[in-house]
């Protein structure tokens, strides 16, 4: 419990809006891990060694583009739990901790048959380095010893990251899905609006067409339909486009952008 936290995943796929390829790799990867049994164990390929014997996926993309809601719609549909990794506390300045603390991680999943989540694990995952002394020599070996694990965990491990490039090219290519979650178009944006603003909350005049142009992720979108429905709620009035107007300038104030005229034209 002090390195990870185990999530009983209650998000379906119903929450969850992505381009086709990425929804039918998500699809791919549920596949295996149903699956996983059958190929390894009736059709023998686990006597071909256990060295990539476990499905490992990579979700990239900037914040906010569902990396992690995939990972618990995942969790949800196979029916297992999400163990969610603490890098902050997996990650020790004591050389051979960071490997003892991944160790008892990966038991502690294979014993529970849960789902790995290694979120933003570039932190973990980061290129290996020119050995100059030994804390690169031992920063290199940890990057090395979570490879091998990997590699022989039977379940799902998946790991996120905003900066795809910023990964070890070992991870890139041992890893067996690499899911490229973009930022969403406007199609897909007024989609994530019409999920984020429940059937039961009062709303008027709402115009999802309009929402849409609004250039966020859709973490950004929920974000914004959260704080306008606090704001209606203390004027004790339904939702209107002026209140998602008043949150979506604060969410983008946090960008360091402002609200522009083609944004909220119409409006």
């Amino acid at each position: 419990s002090s390195l990870a936290e185990t999530i009983q995943p209650t998000t379906t796929a119903a929450s969850l809006v992505l381009p086709l390829d990425q929804q039918e790799l998500l699809d791919e990867i549920a596949m295996q891990v149903q699956h996983r049994a059958r190929v390894y164990d009736e059709w023998g390929f686990s006597g071909q060694g256990q060295r990539g014997a476990g499905i490992t996926a990579l979700f990239a993309g900037p914040s906010g583009t569902g990396k992690t809601l995939a990972a618990e719609v995942l969790a949800s549909r196979l029916e297992l739990d999400l163990m969610r990794v603490d890098l902050s506390a997996v990650v020790s300045k004591y050389i051979g901790e960071t490997e003892k603390n991944l160790e008892r991680i990966f038991a502690a999943a294979e014993a529970g048959g849960a789902i790995l989540l290694f979120d933003e694990a570039d932190a973990l995952c980061g290129k290996r380095s020119e050995v100059r002394d030994s804390h690169d020599r031992h920063a290199n070996i940890e990057v090395s010893y979570l490879l091998q694990c990997m590699e022989a965990y039977r379940g799902l491990a998946i790991l996120t990251t905003n900066l795809k490039d910023a990964l070890d090219v070992a991870f890139l290519r041992r890893l067996r899905f690499v899911v490229n979650f973009p930022f969403p178009d406007e199609a897909q944006r007024a989609g994530i609006w019409r999920k984020a603003l429940p059937a039961t909350a009062p709303t008027e005049d709402l115009d999802v067409a309009k929402l849409a142009r609004l250039n966020v992720t859709g973490g950004g979108i929920r974000n914004i339909a959260l704080n306008a429905a606090f704001l209606a709620a203390a004027a004790d009035v339904p939702i209107a486009m002026t209140h998602i107007e008043r949150a979506a300038r604060r969410e983008l104030m946090k960008a360091g952008r402002p609200l522009t005229s083609t944004e909220t034209k119409g409006w």
